[in-house]
């Protein structure tokens, strides 16, 4: 009989192991029939997980010497490392001010009116150096690591032109090889219509259609277009996400954000992976995202932090057998907090999810969103070891201004 593989690194004794194992995208009741196995342990070598468990069972599944680093989990829980499947962490400039101004009750559109929103950040960044969008990112991505997440969108779209959307684009790939978080690169010149192209918006479909997306394809995996009101419609989004998925690329969609705008719709027609935001879905369009098998990436952070009024309806899409999988939407404006633990807050107390399902949505549905739910997103024999070590039981992630995570890591490693 051969020896059982060598394991580099053992966590045991926990008191809650949330694996998350098994099929994935969870939908409907699955979404949150998960369980902590106690005395929990997972053992690694090098980046692979060998075994996850009980302490007894890992433990007769591996061999352990001096070099193995044993780390003693009582007293803690251990779930999957973050996977936060919609950012815009890539950008310069600051917005912050905006936050006065919503709170004295600016609207989005008022806001974006006087010169802020969006164009305001794609002013910023088109006048940064590749340099310095990297060195900004960079900051922004270790904040994000420290809060647990392990694996991460990042879109581009301040740009809104080629070069500047190139120039986005080359930083994702550039900081996917120099900090520990994957990042997953999607292209978003559809994310707004610059200046130089109002009046003219039909133009500026032409040039994302014609120039960007070729230019971008080698760069991107996904293509992502702002569906919505005030936006981009439905037959421009179309033409974008066709034009993305000929070159290549597969289609995700910011979708009735901000108004019923057949976002979703669209999404289901087409085929999206995930389909995001949805904060004004109807029932029918509930039915089509499951019938198409469409992840509903929701983003409680942004609408708190743009005091929308209202948040998706996550009960009435997990009822409707829709997966559904939870994001920061890391952003200048609208998503000022990198923290997925405060996503899941949001989730289960403004949201009415549970614990398990906002668990289940920050984690493997998460990397079903982004097509990587075959490496992450679970603690599973075979897949990378990304995990979050937190003081005590899970729930205390909930706990706003509490700091329970104690370790994260990235493919066997502590981050």
């Amino acid at each position: 009989m051969p020896a059982p593989p060598f394991a580099s690194l053992l966590i045991e004794h926990l008191d809650h192991l949330y694996t998350i194992a098994g099929p994935a995208p969870r939908a409907g009741a699955r979404q949150g029939e998960i369980s902590a196995i106690a005395d929990g342990a997972v053992a690694c070598c090098g980046p692979t997980i060998l075994a996850a468990g009980t302490t007894e069972a890992v433990r007769a599944a591996v061999s352990v010497d001096d070099a193995t680093r044993v780390i003693e989990g009582h007293g803690h829980s251990l779930v999957p490392g973050f996977v936060d499947a919609h950012t815009h962490v890539v950008f310069a400039g600051d917005r912050r001010g905006e936050l006065r101004q919503r709170l004295a009750g600016a609207t989005y559109a008022e806001v974006a009116g006087a010169g802020g929103g969006i164009l305001a950040t794609v002013r910023a960044t088109r006048a940064a150096s590749e340099q310095q969008l990297a060195d900004e990112t960079r900051a922004r991505l270790a904040e994000m690591l420290r809060a647990g997440t392990t694996t991460c969108e990042a879109k581009s779209g301040y740009g809104l032109d080629v070069e500047t959307e190139l120039r986005m684009l080359r930083v994702v790939a550039a900081l996917n090889v120099e900090q520990p978080i994957e990042l997953v690169p999607t292209f978003m010149g559809a994310h707004e219509v610059p200046p130089e192209y109002r009046g003219r918006q039909s133009d500026y479909v032409t040039l994302v259609v014609d120039e960007m997306i070729p230019r971008a394809a080698r760069l991107a995996e996904w293509c992502d277009v702002f569906c919505d009101r005030g936006f981009f419609t439905p037959d421009e989004s179309r033409l974008i996400l066709d034009a993305g998925m000929r070159a290549g690329m597969k289609a995700r969609i910011h979708a009735d954000e901000l108004a019923s705008s057949g976002g979703a719709a669209l999404a289901a027609s087409v085929g999206a992976r995930s389909a995001d935001h949805l904060v004004h879905v109807t029932a029918p369009d509930i039915d089509r995202l499951a019938r198409a098998g469409v992840v509903a990436t929701l983003l409680p952070c942004a609408a708190f932090y743009l005091k929308l009024g209202r948040f998706a309806p996550a009960r009435d899409l997990i009822r409707g057998g829709v997966p559904v999988a939870l994001a920061t939407d890391v952003n200048p404006g609208g998503g000022i907090s990198s923290s997925m633990a405060f996503a899941m807050t949001l989730a289960c107390f403004a949201m009415e999810m549970t614990f398990e399902e906002a668990l289940v949505a920050a984690t493997i549905n998460g990397a079903s969103s982004i097509d990587r739910a075959h490496v992450v997103g679970s603690l599973e024999p075979g897949k990378q070891f990304d995990a979050v070590l937190i003081a005590g039981p899970a729930t205390n992630l909930l706990r706003v201004n509490h700091s329970p995570i104690v370790a994260v890591f990235k493919k066997g490693r502590e981050s």
